[in-house]
């Protein structure tokens, strides 16, 4: 007789899409719409898509990885037809509309936001935004590769790579619950453009179809530029990026003014902080509005391994943000600017190591683009169901990667059951 987690395991996949069925149609509307540029496919784009998705959720490092398991029944139940084959899986993405993949991630987003999973903080919605390289290469290339010399022992070396601008959704975090981030959208980078232009034209087509999403986006350094900060207030929408160039005169004067100034304390995860802010700067006369520069001394201890000695350290953040002071007061500035690191743990990081998302299922730019949106609505759907329909007992008791584990747990059972039958 099996247990009652055995049970359990054999289940969290069904459970899975039983969640997305119920909660966002996955079917139906959700996944029905979607096409591809094959003339006389044998099979169905939907069909392809939801394969997809178990991919991902089940972190299968490769496409040849899912075709081995072919044979439970649980395909012919939710495709309703036998599964591709790899080479099929790896070939409609590069002919998917990779705009009606994102009307699907923006139906997961709405569906979610009518439910009220999604609150903001205390007024103010929260965006990320940062540039990922996927992955790099000497010898593939593809029409859309980006391409640049590295200089070597052994001689210069042309190297072609992917990078993408991605935009994640920061909600706030429900008592008794995780955080649902919601990874919206990305761009590709294209040949001779820079990363801020990329996100500039990522931020055009998201602000259209999110106008009320956030309010606030996040940045790192290199978004510490005019245009940028122009096009967010244009939209009525305000920025928060790290600033470190030491040599401009913003960065000088609200030095010099803190210089003049007593800091506010206070602390942050546990750490004593020094902050500053100075609202009302001038110093950046290309930007249309007064900017505000905050500063944050943060003082920490570290056990060091080798002798188990504490030894106290500190570390110093500058941010500037076209944010008011009456909007969002010095400490909760403090908090948003930390949350810029969300996205590279969360999304590039998790991504990456568990979801094996800069795997090249197929070097084409398209499929390249559509593989990694799948991914963005494979990651929404899990995670909306980690969030929001486990009990707490089972997020605490279970890890994330666990129950991606136990999803293939479920296809290898099925395949043991058919190899002992007659």
């Amino acid at each position: 007789m099996e247990t009652a987690s055995r049970k359990e395991a054999l289940t969290v996949l069904r459970r899975l899409i039983n969640y997305g069925e119920k909660i966002f149609s996955l079917s139906a509307p959700l996944l029905a719409p979607l096409g591809d540029r094959r003339l006389d496919p044998r099979r169905s784009t939907p069909a392809v898509v939801k394969t997809a998705l178990v991919l991902f959720w089940t972190r299968l490092p490769s496409l040849n990885a899912l075709a081995q398991i072919s044979a439970p029944r649980f395909w012919k139940q939710w495709l309703h037809e036998p599964l591709a084959s790899a080479d099929t899986l790896g070939r409609v993405p590069a002919g998917l509309y990779a705009d009606q993949l994102r009307q699907s991630i923006f139906l997961v987003y709405q569906q979610l936001k009518r439910n009220k999973a999604l609150p903001d903080h205390q007024g103010i919605g929260l965006a990320v935004l940062d540039g990922h390289e996927s992955h790099a290469s000497y010898r593939r290339h593809c029409a859309g590769c980006l391409q640049r010399t590295l200089h070597t022992e052994h001689g210069d070396r042309l190297q072609h790579y992917h990078r993408q601008v991605t935009l994640m959704l920061l909600p706030a975090a429900p008592p008794g619950r995780p955080a649902l981030r919601l990874l919206l959208d990305q761009e590709p980078q294209r040949p001779g453009e820079d990363e801020v232009q990329t996100a500039l034209r990522l931020l055009r087509r998201v602000l259209a179809r999110y106008p009320r999403a956030f309010d606030l986006v996040l940045a790192d350094a290199l978004y510490a530029v005019a245009p940028f900060f122009n096009f967010l207030l244009m939209h009525r929408k305000h920025a928060l990026v790290v600033l470190k160039q030491e040599r401009r005169d913003l960065y000088v004067d609200a030095m010099a003014l803190f210089a003049q100034q007593a800091p506010q304390l206070g602390r942050y995860r546990g750490r004593r902080c020094a902050w500053w802010d100075g609202s009302d700067l001038c110093s950046w006369p290309q930007v249309q509005t007064p900017v505000r520069v905050i500063r944050s001394r943060e003082t920490y201890k570290v056990r060091r391994q080798l002798d188990r000695q504490q030894e106290l350290l500190s570390s110093e953040w500058i941010w500037v943000t076209t944010a008011p002071a009456a909007q969002v007061p010095t400490q909760r500035t403090i908090i948003f600017g930390h949350q810029r690191w969300d996205i590279e743990n969360y999304a590039f990081n998790e991504l990456a190591q568990e979801w094996h998302s800069d795997h090249v299922f197929r070097h084409d730019p398209n499929a390249i683009e559509c593989f990694l949106l799948l991914t963005f609505l494979a990651y929404n759907l899990f995670h909306a169901f980690f969030a929001l329909n486990l009990k707490a007992a089972a997020r605490n008791d279970k890890s994330q990667v666990l129950w991606a584990r136990l999803m293939t747990a479920e296809f290898l059972h099925e395949m043991a059951s058919l190899n002992r039958s007659p």
